[in-house]
């Protein structure tokens, strides 16, 4: 473009007409004329991390592919079969072989809990919003998330849903502070509530100071009115302290989250609640304990001098006179024989 009058002035109309749009935007504040083309760019530009995200990982298109499955009934099935295809097609690389690994327990588990999930990626953690513990997912309001849905994982309760955009949510950990849920425990059905300690474990009161709270005590999700924020049956951690109650009305026990908030990769994001509650379904079965051995009974003898062997009640169990396999006496056991043969040759043996 050529330096001439007619460009000079058109430089000048252009600045003029961008210092009285930003004079505008200042006077009106949040009822700016220009916070509607403010907010169409915002939901221009926010997915192109979404879409660096996914040029770079090759886990994007199946996660994405999960999130179109079908019905309560069909998506299970749906999300089986991309599990399988993702398997196959990322090979042996360790971390996309985590990712599956991932995404196949965290289907396992809704399976077991009868949850309707979408599958979604972490794309950023950190403080947001005033939070200190949260995560961004790569999912949003275009894939049919909305506030106080609960959000889990392949080995349980991650968070819930608190501020939704186009194409990310931002999740607010359990672990944060400012988080509670309902609990139920294990088979006792103890109810209380859980609250998060940073890095610290699980706060937990007992409605019940009396309740029977022993360490390795498991917890699970009680659920919430109409499931918004928690559904039920969700596993929450295992217990690894008691506190006595004091005489105090509820009772304070500590709880390990089964998730590590501080390794999150893939979530899922509850949005169908089971129809029925899963009650402890979705808790993994604990290990059997070992069977305890039974003790090798033993019989002592002493040979005497005539030959007979003598057990430690003072009976005759036997005579090293006696031929090899010949009855030691009425009614000993052939354990007590066995014993007394090798008692019978030790001592001959001392003898010679």
């Amino acid at each position: 473009m050529r330096d001439t009058r007619e460009s000079r002035l058109l430089l000048v109309l252009l600045i003029a007409i961008a210092f009285a749009l930003i004079t505008v935007d200042i006077r009106g504040g949040e009822e700016s004329p220009v916070d509607g083309a403010r907010q169409a760019a915002a939901t221009v530009f926010g997915p192109v991390e979404n879409g660096v995200s996914a040029a770079v990982d090759p886990v994007g298109n199946a996660i994405g592919a999960v999130r179109e499955s079908g019905d309560r009934h069909d998506r299970i099935a749906a999300l089986e079969h991309e599990n399988a295809a993702l398997k196959t097609k990322l090979g042996s690389d360790d971390r996309n072989t985590s990712k599956v690994r991932q995404l196949d327990t965290m289907l396992k588990s809704a399976g077991a809990g009868q949850y309707g999930i979408k599958a979604a990626e972490v794309i950023a953690i950190g403080a947001a919003q005033g939070f200190s513990w949260t995560i961004t997912i790569d999912a949003g309001a275009n894939d049919g998330l909305k506030r106080d849905m609960t959000v889990l994982n392949g080995e349980g309760l991650v968070g819930r849903v608190t501020t939704v955009g186009p194409n990310t949510a931002t999740v607010l950990l359990a672990n944060d502070p400012d988080f509670t849920v309902g609990t139920r425990m294990e088979k006792t059905d103890e109810l209380g509530f859980a609250t998060g300690q940073g890095s610290r474990p699980l706060s937990v009161q007992f409605l019940n100071g009396k309740a029977d709270v022993k360490k390795g005590d498991r917890l699970v999700t009680f659920g919430s009115s109409k499931d918004k924020p928690f559904v039920p049956g969700v596993p929450v951690g295992e217990v690894v302290r008691v506190d006595p109650s004091g005489g105090d009305l509820t009772r304070t026990v500590f709880v390990r989250p089964f998730v590590g908030f501080t390794k999150l990769d893939i979530v899922g994001i509850v949005v169908q609640a089971p129809r029925e509650d899963p009650r402890d379904m979705v808790l993994p079965k604990q290990p059997k304990k070992p069977a305890k051995p039974k003790p090798t009974p033993t019989v002592t003898v002493t040979a005497q001098p005539n030959g007979d062997l003598v057990d430690a009640d003072g009976k005759v169990v036997g005579n090293i006179n006696e031929e090899p396999g010949a009855s030691a006496s009425p009614g000993a056991s052939p354990e007590a024989s066995g014993g007394a043969d090798t008692a019978a040759d030790d001592a001959a043996n001392d003898q010679e």
